[in-house]
């Protein structure tokens, strides 16, 4: 992975992107205060250098038919490195299983899931409390969300981090 180090430039892309990843190479580059083969040039690097994953589409699960959200809260009965990572992977393959935290603190991973509605949820809650290793699960139902942004703040007066 090719070093890059950030100025305030790129913090403008990134933050830019982060906010509105469709908008044109164009419109990133006036925003940014470059010109247009410069700004694809930083692009490309911020990429290269894994500052930016990837490109999504964020979409409304609700109007798809997943209507319920909620959190659980894992607790395994081994922490060996083995179990784990099954864990982790085991978990990378639920669709519904949208986010896979490994905690400190009381649960050892924290999960995002998503269910078309309550019965889903029971099913999935059911699911996971039968999976290898896993000792306790605690759900927390979503029931309103105030506030989703995806990724970070990105600030490009503050100063650039280290990279």
């Amino acid at each position: 992975m090719r070093r890059v180090k950030l100025d305030k430039i790129d913090l403008k892309i990134l933050r830019d992107l982060q906010d509105e990843g469709r908008m044109t190479n164009v419109t990133l580059a006036q925003r940014a205060g470059i010109s247009a083969p410069p700004c694809l040039r930083r692009v490309r690097a911020l990429e290269e250098a894994g500052f930016i994953r990837g490109y999504h589409a964020d979409l409304d699960g609700e109007r798809i038919g997943f209507e319920v959200t909620f959190f659980a809260l894992v607790g395994l009965d081994s922490q060996s490195e083995g179990v784990l990572s099954a864990f982790e992977n085991d978990m990378a393959a639920w669709p519904e299983v949208r986010e896979c935290h490994m905690a400190r603190g009381p649960h050892d991973f924290v999960l995002r899931i998503v269910a078309r509605n309550t019965a889903h949820e029971n099913e999935l809650t059911t699911r996971l409390t039968a999976a290898p290793h896993v000792a306790t699960v605690q759900t927390i139902q979503v029931i309103r969300t105030s506030k989703r942004r995806p990724g970070v703040p990105v600030d490009p007066d503050e100063a650039a981090p280290k990279s």
